[in-house]
């Protein structure tokens, strides 16, 4: 092949792979920056996805913080506020709009007692909208809550 053809060919390659890197770019920071929607709940209680528990969490650092790890409180009773006393909790979420999970891995690390379960390792490393999955498995049976949080 003729060198002139090659440098052309090369030339429309990376012309290319330079727009499609500059789509990927923008598109990312679309997503980046885009507000979640207004619908979204953002309380700190819910019910949880099949409705056999409603679920509440609180910590002392408010607001939520942002680089810094602390402990949540989390509260599950059935519908009809009866406590569930003896859950296994699991904890996991991370940014929706940006596919990574939580830097840390929270435990639950304490039956408090009256359905209540201390959380410790929660930390989010940056502002953002947050998704939150607490899952729970009781005598009810096995369910999720998901909490959203806007840092």
């Amino acid at each position: 092949m003729p060198p002139q053809r090659v440098n052309g060919t090369r030339r429309f390659m990376l012309a290319g792979l330079g727009l499609l890197a500059a789509a990927i770019a923008i598109y990312a920071a679309y997503r980046l920056f885009t507000p979640p929607t207004p619908e979204i709940d953002i309380a700190y209680n819910t019910v949880s996805r099949d409705g056999l528990y409603q679920v509440m969490f609180e910590t002392d650092a408010q607001p939520v913080p942002v680089n810094e790890t602390h402990e949540w409180v989390v509260t599950v009773t059935t519908p009809d506020g009866a406590p569930v006393t003896d859950a296994s909790i699991a904890v996991d979420g991370g940014m929706p709009a940006h596919g990574h999970g939580l830097p840390t891995e929270p435990q639950a690390a304490e039956n408090l007692g009256e359905g209540r379960y201390r959380v410790e390792g929660m930390r989010f490393n940056m502002g953002g909208h947050w998704e939150i999955r607490i899952g729970i498995s009781a005598d009810p049976g096995l369910d999720e809550a998901v909490f959203n949080l806007d840092l």
